[in-house]
């Protein structure tokens, strides 16, 4: 569950605030896309499916329909429960309505899985100004959760969402173009994993350890600052840059560094991405606690762990239908691949799977790859 909201694959419209093009109205185009995603002892692969589609010179509307299949036998699972095989349905529906300089947008998201419902809604408004040089866009998502076991039909837990945003572009120069965005989300109800459990020292097991079930705070809120800038180089290449702060109550605190090169040649486009994040750890987080029900709450997440993470990403897109002549209804298509390689370093969360004596244990590395492949079509 954590894992598949943490991988972007293609909700386009959701992407955030901070278009800079916001008294435009999104072009009519049509993207088919598979992705797979192994490492850690887990594949997550799928279809997507997304159309886009003006009706007038005011309105443009936004289909999308998602699956994946996930396989897991990750470090979570193998150390306290059974490896397991499920499929996550998704899909949504937005809207653009342009009026002059200003462009509003509506969003619904709804998302099925065995033991995990997520329902959605999004609105946000932009708006062009000083000449179009400046856009400032005004966010707000509210979301409703209801996570279930697929080991008990009884059990149901609520979760509520919301998302506030603002961001401001500025066209600085010809050639330069910078962002700045801020977030806050606010979680309440049930916040942590249903199947989890945490270890604490037990000198009656053989293993020196046994398990109890986590629990988390019931509400979390967070905030993000992040700054991205953009440079259009003489030869038609680009240079990105992109820095975020993150905090939130869980004592958290989180710094992301990206930079993004991209080169077109010919009907290719090469894209190289490097991301580096470094967090600190949640205050209730502990590889292992000195004793059973040893603190208010308690969480053994990996992902609640102070980490630091690597990505290094390829990118190249093959233009296949030129924009400057078309093909029969279509005027512009792209082939699409991506390769995302991720390397995850946990300070503090060791691997028990080694069998190693308690206190010997490795810390865990994780290693994995994103593949994405996919055909746009403009028409």
């Amino acid at each position: 569950m954590n894992l598949r909201q943490s991988i972007v694959i293609v909700t386009l419209f959701l992407a955030g605030p901070g278009s800079v093009l916001a008294g435009v109205l999104p072009e009519e185009r049509g993207d088919v896309l598979y992705h797979r995603y192994e490492g850690g002892g887990v594949t997550i692969d799928g279809p997507s499916v997304l159309v886009r589609k003006q009706a007038g010179k005011n309105l443009s509307f936004i289909g999308n329909y998602y699956i994946d299949m996930v396989s897991s036998a990750s470090i979570d699972v193998i150390t306290t429960a059974s490896p397991y095989t499920e499929e996550r349905t998704q899909w949504s529906l937005g809207m653009d309505y342009l009026r002059g300089n200003t462009t509003m947008r509506l969003g619904y998201v709804s998302s099925e899985e065995p033991d995990f419902d997520s329902t959605t809604y999004v609105f946000s408004v932009s708006e062009d100004m000083f000449g179009d040089l400046t856009t400032l866009t005004l966010s707000y998502a509210y979301g409703e959760d209801i996570v279930g076991r697929t080991d008990d039909p009884t059990f149901r837990r609520e979760n509520t969402r919301q998302h506030y945003g603002v961001s401001l572009s500025q066209i600085l120069t010809r050639n330069l173009i910078a962002t700045v965005n801020f977030e806050t989300i606010t979680d309440e109800g049930f916040l942590n994993n249903p199947y989890r459990s945490v270890r604490y020292l037990d000198p009656g097991s053989p293993q020196g350890f046994s398990f109890e079930p986590e629990l988390y705070p019931e509400t979390r809120t967070s905030n993000a600052l992040g700054v991205r800038a953009r440079y259009f180089l003489p030869y038609r290449a680009a240079l990105e840059a992109e820095y975020r702060f993150y905090t939130d109550t869980w004592e958290i605190d989180g710094h992301t560094f990206s930079l993004t090169y991209v080169h077109p040649w010919g009907p290719f486009t090469f894209e190289g991405k490097f991301r580096y994040h470094d967090q600190t750890g949640a205050a209730f987080f502990r590889d292992i606690f000195p004793r059973a029900q040893a603190t208010n709450f308690r969480g053994r997440d990996k992902e609640l762990s102070p980490l630091t993470s690597s990505t290094f990403r390829g990118k190249v897109t093959y233009d296949f239908i030129d924009s400057n002549k078309g093909w029969g209804i279509f005027r512009r298509g792209t082939l699409n691949f991506s390769l995302d390689h991720l390397i995850i370093d946990y300070d503090e969360f060791r691997d028990i799977s080694t069998g190693a004596p308690l206190g010997d244990e490795p810390l865990y590395q994780l290693k994995a790859n994103v593949y994405q492949i996919f055909v746009s079509l403009w028409y």
